[in-house]
């Protein structure tokens, strides 16, 4: 009987290379289990929709042109709750919520019905202002819809159906690409509707990829496609139009508790669940956006608009400035703390609807269409001067990185920027006259920003 020689495989022989093979296995697993745990930046609930959920057409590239993240790492975690206990409890408080408003018991707003002059009424600066306090519920409010809003029967219907978590988008102008969220919870198309509002030009592009071909399709996987035409419009600036659903959520969707406001430009990488739970609903807060990268001071941001040119008429900024500055608008300092900017990046909003988001959303609103669809601009000089106050999580910029992917908009093959970009860049640029800040109605605005440039020369 002959014998069987075992022999050990030559890749154990090696002690050291044993021991790597051990380190790289141990801190591998512990890196993943950092990396999804509650106490990362972004967790992706278990278990997930395990089906894709819409199949592009290759030439559309709908994940072409990713921007990276400026924070690699993540100094400022969000915790996010288990996803049942996410779920569970935003179902309890829409519940509750719906049998609030059938007693009566809640307080809600009243807008101003007819027909005005513009969508939103085209007010005086101090008319607008006047509905800043809001003591008497009965006493409406403008927000929007003074005119026309055409949308067809059937989205208006779907609209009001949805009465839990919505996601809403708009893409005009086929600025950018629809993308599908990632990180979707197995329950959560239970709980949540996605809306995209597309107009001529976006269908026009997407069906050269053979996207939403037929008239009665709607759905491009998640999301519940509204098509509104070039003459169902209330601006000729596709920015301005942008901002009805971005600003007006709550009118389109009477019905829903909860609200996430996404520029086209990003991708949902966190499950709106989590989102809402972690952002919301731990802080007990009625919105939640993430703070500008940069700017601190509203005179900044309104500074590097006119820079960099992203709105063309740079007097009409100044006249915004100095609208806000006559009316209250004060630099930012620690006296406004909890807050520590006056500037947002209002890319992702998330909202709980109730009496204060509500108002300050159409008190914005006015001022966007008063002014332009800069909303960075507006967003102190209301948030400070409104009254009931509105509570905001202004998150740290590294979390709004975690949680979303942005994208670069649409590229032309030839070079070519989209249509309603082209139309922007083509306008001819109003100037603004060159003044003195003396007699400035932001002069001590202006002296308060650069207040500590000041103390330390008259030091010297």
């Amino acid at each position: 009987m002959g014998w069987v020689r075992v022999t050990t495989p030559l890749l154990f022989e090696s002690k050291l290379l044993c021991i790597s093979l051990l380190y790289l296995l141990t801190t591998a697993s512990l890196s993943i289990y950092i990396s999804f745990s509650k106490r990362g930046c972004f967790f992706f609930s278990s278990p997930l929709i395990p089906h894709l959920l819409f199949s592009y057409p290759s030439s559309y590239g709908e994940h072409k042109h990713a921007l990276p993240a400026s924070q690699s790492t993540c100094s400022s975690p969000v915790f996010f709750s288990d996803y049942r206990v996410a779920f569970e409890e935003i179902h309890n408080i829409g519940r509750n919520r719906s049998l609030s408003s059938m007693n009566y018991s809640s307080p809600v707003l009243s807008y101003l019905q007819g027909k005005g002059e513009t969508f939103a009424g085209n007010f005086s600066a101090q008319k607008r202002r006047s509905f800043f306090y809001h003591g008497d519920v009965q006493v409406p409010v403008p927000c929007g819809f003074l005119r026309g809003f055409f949308a067809k029967e059937s989205d208006r219907a779907a609209m009001e159906q949805c009465g839990g978590v919505v996601v809403v988008s708009a893409i005009f102008g086929d600025h950018d690409k629809i993308r599908q969220p990632k990180g979707l919870g197995f329950r959560t198309l239970e709980a949540v509707c996605f809306f995209m509002f597309i107009d001529d030009s976006t269908l026009k592009g997407l069906n050269s990829h053979k996207i939403l071909a037929g008239y009665d399709s709607d759905m491009i996987g998640v999301w519940r496609v509204i098509r509104l035409f070039a003459g169902g419009l209330p601006y000729d600036n596709p920015a301005m139009n942008a901002v009805i659903p971005k600003y007006l959520v709550h009118r389109l969707f009477p019905n829903a508790k909860f609200s996430i406001w996404l520029d086209a430009k990003l991708q949902l990488t966190v499950d709106p669940l989590l989102l809402l739970h972690a952002l919301l609903i731990s802080k007990d807060v009625d919105m939640a956006v993430s703070k500008h990268p940069f700017n601190v001071h509203t005179m900044e941001e309104a500074m590097a608009t006119a820079r960099w040119r992203k709105w063309w008429d740079i007097e009409s900024l100044r006249n915004q400035m100095e609208t806000y500055c006559e009316n209250g608008l004060q630099p930012w300092t620690p006296s406004k703390l909890p807050y520590t900017t006056d500037v947002p990046d209002t890319a992702m909003i998330a909202r709980r609807h109730g009496m204060a988001s509500n108002l300050f959303s159409c008190l914005m609103f006015n001022e966007l269409e008063a002014f332009n669809p800069r909303d960075q601009l507006a967003f102190a000089y209301v948030r400070d001067m409104m009254s009931p106050q509105i509570r905001i999580n202004m998150f740290d910029v590294e979390v709004f990185e975690h949680v979303v992917m942005e994208y670069r908009h649409n590229l032309k093959r030839d070079g070519a920027v989209p249509a309603a970009a082209a139309a922007t860049a083509a306008r001819h640029i109003r100037r603004a006259e060159p003044v003195s800040i003396e007699g400035s109605k932001c002069e001590n605005y202006l002296l308060k920003m650069w207040g500590e440039a000041i103390d330390d020369n008259e030091g010297d």
